[in-house]
């Protein structure tokens, strides 16, 4: 009898306390106020199929040679990014034309030549010293024994052009009197195929206070369709989001269902899930640091790390879509009133 008196306990204490966990998520839900909504479509349509298109098939040409870490081919494609945002008048935070954080050969343990990120930047108009980091790997893998080039289109040429794009579009933004509230570091990293190298670097060694790194938004493959969604093509895999801040994972649900309209796949964002995409892309080590993060991917397909990697097979349409969620996203986090908050420091949740 006392046995089953306590166990009746324990069932009423767990059943109030759910409703009170629900209550405090929808507390954060209720939270989020999108800003800007009139304005940030207006800059996000100016992100385009065709201007992806034409930047992805020069990024991942023949003459790139596969962007293998340190390789001609791979400082073709950094010279490449430098001179785009050059043209288009966005700044470096290194300062100048300066637009490489060198990587020495040392750090690869003299397996590799050196290499670069690439670094571009947008200064926040109010709160500059907070900042959003924008990421997609530049490298690939370069050349097979058989002498075929791998192209690397979609990983990952896809995520490196979205970035030129909604660069383009924040500085756009800027110039008409709309520039965002925080800034934002478009962050073109090496070394992804060799193990996350460029971003380890970056993060051991921070541009910024990674203390005032609120979010990194990474992008590793966002230009094919798995085989999965072949006959729903119309989604994204997100990874993370909900990790380290349910705001973020929540802000970035209202912006897609209010702009954009995608179908969200989370299947991958599951603790333990068998492909540990979690800690595959360079994302992970601004997650290690405990900055939250976003990892937008479309999967792995057939051509996945082969040299049919190839920009013909590229769904534009598609690509621009995601790209405007992303920007989207960066949008709303860059010019909310208040910081991005982290589980552990949101009163919402306690």
């Amino acid at each position: 009898m006392k046995f089953t008196c306590i166990l009746s306990m324990l069932v009423l204490v767990g059943t109030c306390a759910k409703p009170k966990y629900t209550a405090r998520i929808q507390n954060l839900k209720d939270s989020i106020t999108l800003v800007d909504s009139s304005l940030v479509m207006t800059y996000a349509n100016t992100i385009t199929s065709d201007e992806l298109k034409t930047h992805l098939y020069t990024f991942s040409s023949n003459d790139f040679e596969g962007r293998r870490v340190g390789s001609k081919g791979q400082k073709l494609a950094s010279n490449f990014l430098k001179s785009y945002y050059i043209n288009e008048g966005i700044k470096s935070p290194l300062g100048q034309d300066n637009y490489y954080q060198v990587i020495p050969t040392s750090f690869f343990s003299n397996k590799f030549k050196s290499s670069e990120n690439v670094l571009a930047y947008i200064e926040g108009t109010e709160k500059p010293d907070e900042v959003i980091i924008i990421s997609a790997h530049l490298d690939h893998l370069g050349i097979s024994e058989n002498g075929q080039i791998n192209n690397g289109a979609d990983d990952d040429g896809s995520g490196t052009v979205a970035i030129m794009e909604m660069a383009q579009a924040f500085k756009l933004a800027k110039k008409e009197g709309f520039g965002p509230k925080r800034s934002i570091l478009f962050l073109h990293l090496t070394a992804e195929e060799i193990g996350k190298r460029g971003s380890e670097f970056y993060t051991k060694n921070p541009v910024f206070n990674l203390e005032n790194t609120i979010v990194n938004l990474n992008i590793d493959m966002i230009g094919r369709v798995d085989d999965v969604h072949k006959n729903n093509k119309d989604y994204l895999y997100l990874i993370g989001s909900d990790r380290l801040s349910k705001e973020l994972h929540f802000t970035s649900e209202k912006i897609n269902n209010t702009f954009i309209n995608i179908d969200i796949d989370y299947r991958f964002n599951i603790m333990g899930e068998s492909n540990d995409y979690y800690s595959r892309s360079d994302h992970y080590n601004f997650a290690l640091q405990n900055i939250p993060v976003i990892f937008y991917f479309n999967g792995e397909h057939e051509d996945y790390h082969r040299e049919t990697d190839t920009p013909d097979k590229i769904d534009y349409p598609l690509l621009e879509k995601r790209t405007k969620l992303i920007f989207t996203t960066a949008w709303q986090i860059a010019n909310q009133e208040h910081r991005l908050v982290n589980d552990d420091d949101n009163e919402l949740l306690k």
